[in-house]
């Protein structure tokens, strides 16, 4: 009781000065009611405010926003934008919605409370903004709040569930084999190789030529020892959505814990963590159109995952991941997976759209273009193209005004070719000849269309600077001809 009315007055004594001290989400909130009028109907959420209409996305230069500078592809920017280069690497990063920056701002400033502290109102403030995030992350997943616990991101989640349930089933029990596959994340596979140092066997599944990995193998692999089965839902690279209620299903009735990486699925396509027997599962914020620095992870709680945390300290999160809570970051992330859930309808369906007159326009007018993964069970803001005849690095040169990449985000530093690709079967030269196009929430019909058409020009002229081109073009068979090495 006394908590309640001591909370009330703090929000009471603290209503005036928001203005001043959050001047940035006062000016948003009165350009969204003055464009609300104009904007048409919005479309209603399950939990919070309802979502808002794209046009109320902008937000007014009087905020002090610098809209010159923001992401190609958001509301405010058009393709012309400053010589900014088109945005299509959503698979990399997403911008932050403009909605949920405004969530966030005041807990940077007035409501800066640590949410561990149990004595003042501040904290019980940050404490209350904390626990609706977390239901608004479960919301989507169709978890329970109780069962997310916060993290810095999908690889600090990947990591504490590999490395925690796999050291936690050992002591004791003997678990000491995990599987995987040889297409996840690197922080996923390098957990393992980390796993496999410290005395762990781990089997990696090889995947078909369409990413996928067939369940017999999964099934398999399981043995009495095995603690853990890990499997990414949408594939970064290459977008391939993977068998995930089925793999559920085999890993519960052999009584095997079922870890999934959905760092690229999370408010784009439906979960249920319940219907698909996941027990643990990992979500970054940037990936969801929140900001950096912030994730969650699953944890079932019946029947009950154990794992040993990786941090000491504290004991928050349920004793699983120590450190303060960083509140704005949580705020942000719980409004993200509210807006996702809210309009995944309409973002598939223009993702979906946008993506068809991507592939259309290019395979159109080029030949010799390959889609690497499978063309039915795939996300389809997630878009591997593979050139031949074409350096995927050369590409991305000639193409330097549009923002792209040859592979995962983490790994485009490399010279070497995908090792999700290689993991397909594609050949070295189609792996390095790859590019990955990435359609998202503020990708515009404008922006694909002027993709199409420099992609095209710019195969073409690297094509006509091929001397293998040529041979192509006059009908040689290159599979057939031996060549002489030096």
């Amino acid at each position: 009781m006394l908590k309640s009315v001591l909370l009330r007055s703090l929000r009471c004594a603290s209503a005036p000065a928001a203005p001043r001290q959050t001047a940035t989400a006062a000016a948003m909130v009165a350009h969204r009611t003055h464009a609300t009028a104009a904007a048409g109907p919005r479309v209603g959420s399950p939990m919070g405010d309802p979502a808002m209409t794209h046009e109320e996305l902008r937000p007014p230069q009087s905020a002090g926003f610098d809209v010159s500078a923001r992401p190609q592809g958001s509301p405010d920017a058009l393709a012309t934008n400053a010589g900014k280069p088109i945005y299509l690497d959503y698979q990399a990063t997403t911008p932050t919605d403009t909605r949920v920056v405004a969530k966030m701002l005041p807990y940077f400033s007035t409501m800066f409370g640590n949410p561990h502290s149990r004595t003042h109102a501040y904290g019980w403030e940050s404490e209350e903004a904390v626990e609706t995030a977390r239901a608004q992350v479960a919301h989507l997943i169709g978890a329970d709040a109780k069962e997310v616990v916060f993290t810095s991101g999908a690889t600090e989640s990947n990591n504490v569930a590999l490395k925690g349930v796999a050291r936690f089933y050992r002591k004791g029990r003997g678990k000491t084999h995990v599987i995987t596959t040889q297409t996840e994340h690197k922080c996923v596979l390098d957990s393992c190789r980390y796993l496999q140092e410290d005395g762990f066997d781990v089997t990696y599944l090889p995947v078909q030529k369409d990413g996928r990995v067939r369940l017999e193998d999964v099934e398999a692999a399981i043995r009495p020892e095995t603690s853990i089965v890990s499997v990414m839902m949408v594939n970064n690279e290459i977008g391939v959505i993977q068998p995930i209620a089925e793999i559920g299903a085999l890993c519960r009735n052999h009584k095997v814990f079922f870890h999934t990486d959905a760092a690229q699925a999370v408010g784009k396509i439906p979960i249920d963590v319940n219907a698909m027997n996941i027990d643990l599962l990992s979500i970054s914020g940037h990936k969801v159109y929140g900001p950096k620095g912030i994730g969650a992870l699953y944890v079932r709680r019946r029947p009950r995952v154990r794992l040993e945390p990786l941090i000491s300290g504290g004991g928050q999160e349920r004793g699983l991941r120590s450190g303060t809570v960083p509140t704005p970051l949580v705020v942000g992330l719980g409004e993200a997976c509210r807006l996702a859930e809210a309009e995944m309808a309409h973002d598939r369906a223009h993702v979906e759209r946008l993506s068809q007159r991507l592939i259309d326009g290019i395979t159109s007018q080029l030949t010799h273009v390959a889609r690497n993964g499978s063309a039915e069970h795939t996300y389809p803001g997630c878009v591997n193209l593979s050139f031949a005849f074409v350096e995927g690095e050369s590409l991305l040169m000639a193409l330097k005004d549009v923002a792209l990449s040859s592979g995962s985000a983490c790994t485009s530093a490399s010279l070497e070719p995908s090792y999700v690709l290689r993991a397909l079967g594609a050949e070295d030269d189609m792996a390095h000849s790859s590019i990955r196009f990435g359609i998202g929430r503020f990708t515009t019909e404008a922006e694909v269309d002027a993709v199409v058409e420099k992609v095209v020009g710019a195969v073409t002229k690297l094509r006509d600077m091929s001397p293998l081109w040529e041979m192509v073009q006059e009908g040689i068979d290159l599979k057939s001809i031996q060549w002489s090495g030096h």
